[in-house]
């Protein structure tokens, strides 16, 4: 916020006393010296011209006063020391994505759609935090790197689809990778990863990857970074979309939701992380709210001043008044007679 303060504030006690020295000196029969040649800007004359000098010197003196006043523009900033987290988002693509067992507003979805708003106010909760993304199914792929530019990373998930990696549920390559991502030696402490965490959020298990669940778990326990997990989808059978050649809904089809909670719950437990079931939309906010506040870090700011002179925007106004004054007092060609 900017303001404007006067560092000398003393000297604008004596504009209120020029309008009163010019007053008196009109009450006079005698010109007073007020500055060099105001003898002679006295003009009994009522002619306009005759009065310019006296309006520019009151007019430079105000300005000259105002500039010894120190004028300041003040602007208040407010400097964040703390440091934010490192997170990614380690988010399963696979077929069974597309089971339609949740419900918003009495519409069904299916679970990316259900997750991906929740992920969506999850980033945009974080300011300060630097967020990646990494992709899985068959395969595990790196979506987004740690970036501070959450609404490019907003664009970039409204691109994920469903069946843009080949199908499978590689759980611990998406975990491998999502630490991959997390390598970095200047924040690192005695073997370990400081302020990082990963969120994995899957709906099935693990049948596919070079990397087991438990190594990868196995590689978040030694470099401390907790992961929090989330099973996605009800339990038993749920209704899947059938589509046709055209990509057109034609119908459902009754599947079997096949999470493996257990593996997801080692995980969590092992890495120091929270496991948490995502039944409904509301489950799945609960999941989000509960991590940010589990893993959120209160910043204080240090508030400092900025200063900017202005004197010279009065003082310079204020000479070149005086100047003029004197310039009408004693037009070229004047001469003094002495006697």
């Amino acid at each position: 916020m900017d303001h404007l303060i006067f560092k000398d504030p003393v000297w604008l006690f004596a504009l209120v006393a020029i309008p009163l020295v010019l007053w008196m000196r009109g009450r006079r029969s005698v010109p007073v010296l007020l500055v060099p040649f105001a003898a002679a800007w006295h003009r009994p004359s009522l002619v306009a011209p005759a009065r310019w000098p006296v309006v520019f010197a009151a007019l430079g003196l105000i300005l000259l006063v105002g500039a010894l006043a120190r004028p300041q523009r003040v602007e208040d900033k407010r400097e964040v020391h703390s440091q934010g987290y490192d997170i990614v988002l380690a988010v399963d693509l696979s077929g069974s994505m597309r089971a339609e067992d949740y419900e918003r507003n009495g519409e069904r979805l299916n679970r990316l759609q259900a997750i991906k708003p929740v992920i969506q106010a999850f980033i945009e909760q974080r300011p300060a935090d630097r967020i990646g993304i990494v992709l899985f199914s068959g395969r595990a792929y790196t979506m987004a790197p740690l970036t501070f530019d959450h609404e490019w990373l907003a664009r970039q998930l409204e691109r994920v689809r469903i069946g843009m990696i080949e199908d499978g549920t590689a759980i611990g390559d998406g975990l491998g990778v999502a630490l991959t991502r997390l390598e970095q030696a200047k924040r690192e402490a005695g073997g370990k990863r400081q302020g990082a965490f990963i969120v994995l959020l899957t709906d099935g298990a693990n049948n596919r990857g070079a990397l087991s669940p438990e190594q990868a778990t196995e590689l978040a326990k030694s470099r401390g970074i907790p992961v929090y997990t989330i099973g996605a989808g009800q339990d038993g059978l749920v209704p899947y979309p059938v589509i046709d050649d055209q990509g057109r809904k034609i119908g459902y089809r009754r599947i079997n939701s096949d999470l493996d909670e257990g593996a997801l719950r080692e995980i969590a437990q092992a890495t120091g992380g929270k496991f948490f079931r995502a039944f409904d939309t509301d489950t799945v906010e609960g999941a989000f709210k509960a991590i940010d506040k589990a893993q959120k870090i209160e910043f204080q700011a240090k508030s400092y001043l900025i200063t900017t002179e202005l004197f010279w925007w009065l003082a310079v106004p204020g000479l070149a008044a005086l100047v003029l004054a004197a310039a009408f007092a004693r037009p070229l060609g004047r001469r003094e007679v002495f006697a």
